[in-house]
């Protein structure tokens, strides 16, 4: 999941601002200017990128969520697990608590 989501960041990173063709503005009316450029929109192939890596990811949030390990899990070590999961992808992993006297 980690993974796909990199991808589709990578792909937002690099495809125009707007989805539709747009033309670019400047606003320094708000708290802070915001411009942007002229946008060509997305093209066909771009768009069914984006859509097949959303549907992956929630294919997966689905799959990892509802997975039968978590109904093994008491109640009040879900959370606590979850984080753990979320963290296991980590090179190094953290630090256990000091023990305490």
């Amino acid at each position: 999941m980690h993974q796909v989501r990199a991808e589709l960041s990578a792909l937002f990173k690099r495809l125009p601002w707007s989805v539709e063709p747009a033309d670019g503005f400047s606003d320094d009316n708000g708290w802070r200017k915001v411009e942007r450029p002229a946008s060509p929109g997305w093209t066909a192939d771009e768009q069914a990128e984006v859509e097949k890596l959303r549907r992956r990811e929630h294919e997966l949030a689905v799959f990892v969520s509802g997975h039968r390990f978590w109904a093994e899990v008491a109640t009040a070590d879900r959370v606590e697990a979850r984080t753990s999961l979320k963290h296991a992808h980590e090179d190094t992993p953290p630090e256990p608590p000091a023990p305490t006297p």
